[in-house]
């Protein structure tokens, strides 16, 4: 009959040994993922940096696999229904080795890989939060592209025609993606300029919060209200952009209105005090330190004061603002000076006042 001479004891032998070759393979596979590679793993470890181990952690999967593919082609060999020298099969063959190496250079790209680390410490690269993110993901976009052009030639398709067919619709698709341009350039004016990094404090008339995240598109920003908002980065580079981070040090300004009948001595005795205090406070930057007597004003007499605190962060800021606060208020107590409040005074003509107390007593006798 036709399965008869279909299967023969031959073919069950080749097949058999197809079978074989494969499991031992498989073997192979399990043997090198216990012993040898964890073995490379812990000499690679040895070496002064972590390059190679993060050779080896991304390769450690592609290789695995790998030993499947050499297992199915030598097993094909002698497996009696496939023909080991078929283009197809082939092609399928060397379309999986280069989609292994792909697979260990994809991983090798990762934004958090050790080879960014490593180039940066050994050879001072000034390369920040911002930059490796998007060489990161520059690099993984352009193995994926040569992988698949080259896998499209190994199964006989031209990639020059398909990029000039890219070509002639490149208007039509500009247009169509001109917002996504437009967020791209956005993110490499922020990566050029760099108005800000991960991490920093901004503060923009779209929002105000600390950067989590810059990708190609778009920029995360975490409100203090804990809330997550996505910027476009063609917005983020038109806006001002006030990075709170960037501060060396932390303005104080503020006007101190004391009462009219202060005098000249006590008004020179509180300006001086105070000019002493911040001078000498060691928490108040000595660069600029302004307290004048400055304005005569309605209602009071203004001391106008402008310091910086050496410290950036808000909480610490506050303390050293109301730690001043209180030295002026002991030095306004000592010299018997008063912070003017709001007032008005009413002056009254005597006609006027003699007039006021007849109408109190003509009240008086009328409520009788």
């Amino acid at each position: 009959m036709f399965w008869e001479s279909y299967i023969t004891n031959d073919k069950l032998v080749d097949l058999g040994i197809s079978i074989g070759i494969l499991l031992l393979f498989l073997i192979f596979r399990k043997l090198f993922t216990k012993y040898v590679f964890v073995l490379l793993l812990k000499l690679s470890r040895k070496a002064p940096n972590d390059f190679f181990s993060h050779i080896f952690i991304s390769f450690q999967k592609p290789i695995q696999w790998l030993f499947i593919i050499i297992g199915i082609y030598f097993s094909v060999g002698y497996f009696p229904y496939l023909n080991q020298h078929n283009s197809l099969f082939r092609d399928i063959i060397s379309s999986s080795f280069i989609i292994l190496l792909t697979w260990g250079l994809y991983n090798m790209a990762a934004a958090s890989s050790a080879l960014f680390t490593s180039l940066k410490v050994r050879y001072g690269l000034e390369i920040d939060d911002i930059l490796i993110p998007f060489i990161s993901k520059a690099l993984r976009v352009v193995i994926v592209a040569i992988s698949f052009s080259i896998v499209a030639q190994e199964f006989g398709y031209d990639v020059n025609g398909f990029v000039a067919g890219l070509g002639l619709g490149g208007v039509a698709i500009a247009f169509a993606a001109k917002d996504v341009l437009g967020n791209l350039f956005g993110g490499f004016v922020i990566i050029t300029e760099k108005p800000f990094t991960i991490g920093d404090w901004i503060m923009t008339p779209s929002v105000e919060g600390t950067v989590e995240d810059i990708s190609f598109r778009s920029t995360r920003v975490r409100t203090f209200a804990q809330a997550l908002v996505t910027v476009p980065n063609a917005t983020l580079a038109n806006e001002s952009i006030t990075n709170w981070s960037k501060m060396g040090k932390r303005q104080i300004s503020f006007r101190l209105r004391v009462t009219h009948d202060t005098t000249k001595d006590q008004m020179a005795n509180v300006v001086g005090q105070i000019e002493y205090l911040l001078k000498n406070h060691p928490d108040i930057h000595p660069e600029t330190i302004l307290v004048t007597f400055d304005d005569y004003k309605e209602n009071g007499l203004d001391i106008f004061l402008y310091f910086f605190t050496k410290t950036t962060n808000w909480g610490e800021f506050l303390k050293i603002k109301e730690e001043i606060n209180f030295e002026i208020m002991d030095i306004l107590e000592n010299e018997r000076v008063y912070v003017a409040m709001p007032s008005r005074k009413l002056y009254l003509e005597p006609e006027s006042e003699n007039q006021l107390k007849k109408d109190s007593r003509v009240r008086q006798e009328s409520s009788r």
